[in-house]
């Protein structure tokens, strides 16, 4: 079930990298089902409930962070430039979703 909802969430674009000239700082995220989870791949972390509770289970990933692999495999991300002026914002909603 995993692997279908990341070939869904890949197909969708819905793995987002926002880039903020002229810094060139990023920022991931997938849209989920009404939320966006805030994603930091060189940490292999993701924002999402299941993320969360699966790391006190052992678990080392969310389909989150899986969907985020395939899409660089695949070449299917989503680009979205913003101003560094956006990022502050940007970033305040992002957290206001967590």
């Amino acid at each position: 079930m995993a692997q279908e909802k990341t070939s869904v969430i890949v197909s969708e674009r819905r793995v987002k990298c926002h880039i903020f000239e002229p810094s060139k700082r990023q920022i991931w995220t997938v849209v989920g089902m009404g939320k966006e989870h805030w994603l930091a791949p060189e940490h292999d972390y993701c924002s999402c409930e299941g993320f969360y509770f699966g790391k006190l289970k052992g678990k080392k990933s969310c389909y989150h962070l899986d969907s985020l692999k395939l899409a660089q495999k695949q070449h299917e991300i989503e680009y979205v430039e913003f101003s560094d002026d956006e990022f502050a914002d940007f970033l305040k909603g992002l957290i206001s979703e967590l």
